[in-house]
């Protein structure tokens, strides 16, 4: 099972340099159809897909720090069928 997580933007921040686009390991982040109230087109998560896996690359590589990311807690794994000691 894949890792989910998901991240939250301070689309004011953001420049729109798209160094996180270029480098997100899973496509879902691109660029804003609409502006920031600094005039930039702020990235977004594109979340229809739901691939986010909240690896952070998109966090690592950002010169303006706009990035929050949360990754959720896999499920315990139990086994199917038990051993049973002799």
């Amino acid at each position: 099972m894949a890792a989910k997580g998901t991240v939250v933007i301070d689309r004011n921040r953001c420049k729109g340099c798209e160094l996180c686009v270029y480098h997100c390991p899973q496509h879902v982040l691109k660029l804003d159809e609409t502006y920031n109230t600094r005039g930039y087109r702020p990235v977004i998560l594109d979340e229809r897909s739901g691939q986010c896996t909240g690896c952070a690359v998109c966090a690592v590589v950002c010169p303006d720090v706009v990035f929050t990311v949360y990754r959720f807690p896999q499920p315990v794994r139990t086994p199917a069928v038990r051993a049973v000691a002799n």
